[in-house]
């Protein structure tokens, strides 16, 4: 196993230009603050109509969008900043170790383990993904097992990282 078994999860969900959600942000502090791992679950938005087409009643679709670990750190990294913006202490920074995961169980599946600044680059490839974002105390075991999928830190474009 990858990550202990101390884990709770979450649906991240593609921002929008008028909506920006943040209130999941207190379940990943509440899981750091008791040690535990947050997996986050990447919106995929397939066979969805446009607001206009839904009103005037066409079934005209918009294309299928995933989200990737890249846009989700670069989310989460956007809510770091407004919570410092208000006065706050962020329970996740940019060097926060995270896990980004990419089809999982299939035979071209992706792991990079690296700070969430490095999961804004990192190369995973076709979708679907997923981002585990560390609980802060983290066992030996675990750390041995994430070094084999340790982003390189001089690491300044885009990686691809091989999994199992």
């Amino acid at each position: 196993m990858l990550i202990s078994v101390m884990l709770h999860s979450l649906w991240l969900v593609i921002h929008l230009d008028t909506w920006r959600p943040e209130s999941f942000f207190d379940k990943v502090k509440k899981n750091r603050q008791n040690g535990m791992h947050t997996l986050c679950l990447l919106d995929i938005k397939v066979k969805e109509q446009s607001l206009e087409n839904l009103i005037k009643g066409r079934k005209i679709y918009e294309p299928p969008r995933y989200m990737s670990v890249n846009q989700a750190a670069q989310q989460l990294l956007e809510i770091v900043q407004n919570q410092r913006i208000r006065g706050e202490e962020p329970a996740v920074t940019e060097e926060t170790l995270c896990v980004g995961l990419a089809r999982v169980g299939a035979d071209d599946q992706k792991i990079a383990a690296g700070t969430l600044r490095q999961m804004c680059t990192v190369d995973l490839g076709e979708p679907l993904h997923s981002l585990i974002i560390t609980g802060g105390s983290i066992h030996p075991m675990e750390m041995e097992m994430l070094s084999l999928f340790s982003i390189p830190e001089n690491s300044s474009e885009s990686q691809s990282i091989n999994g199992l």
